[in-house]
C-alpha cells in the first residue's frame, strides 16, 4: 500500500537540508526526475510494476499522484519537498496536475527492465 512519509529537515539562517537516508525501505538503483511538464492535463506513469518499488518526492512546484493498490485508490498531493511517497509494485500510479515549475524526483529499487512494467489499470 502506498504510503507518505516525512522527511526529517534541518532548518538553520543557512536554509534547509533535507535528509534522505534510512526513510526509503530499499536500496536505490535507478534515479530520475520529471520536469518541464507543459501543462496540468498531462498525465505521466499508468503503470505498476512486477518487482520496482518507489519513492516520489516532489522537489520544486506539485503535483498529485493517482494510485490504485488493487483493493483502494488514493490520490496524494505532493507539494514540500520533506514530503516522500513510497509505491510498492503493486501500486499501479499516474503522475498529473504539475505545476509549471514542479520537479519530481523518484528513486527506484531496480534499474530500468521494460518486462517489469505492468499497464493494465486493475
Amino acid at each position: 500500500m502506498a504510503q507518505l512519509i516525512q522527511l526529517k529537515t534541518h532548518t538553520d539562517k543557512r536554509g534547509q537540508l533535507t535528509v534522505v537516508q534510512d526513510e526509503i525501505p530499499f536500496d536505490v538503483l535507478r534515479t530520475y526526475y520529471i520536469q518541464g511538464v507543459p501543462d496540468t492535463t498531462i498525465q505521466r506513469g499508468g503503470h505498476r510494476h512486477k518487482k520496482s518499488w518507489q519513492a516520489l518526492i516532489c522537489l520544486s512546484g506539485s503535483c498529485e499522484i493517482y494510485n490504485n493498490d488493487g483493493i483502494s485508490e488514493n490520490i496524494f498531493t505532493l507539494n514540500s519537498p520533506d514530503i516522500c511517497l513510497i509505491l510498492e509494485p503493486k501500486d499501479w500510479h499516474t503522475m498529473q496536475q504539475f505545476s509549471k515549475d514542479a520537479v519530481l524526483l523518484v528513486f527506484a529499487s531496480t534499474k530500468y527492465d521494460v518486462d517489469d512494467y505492468i499497464d493494465q489499470p486493475y
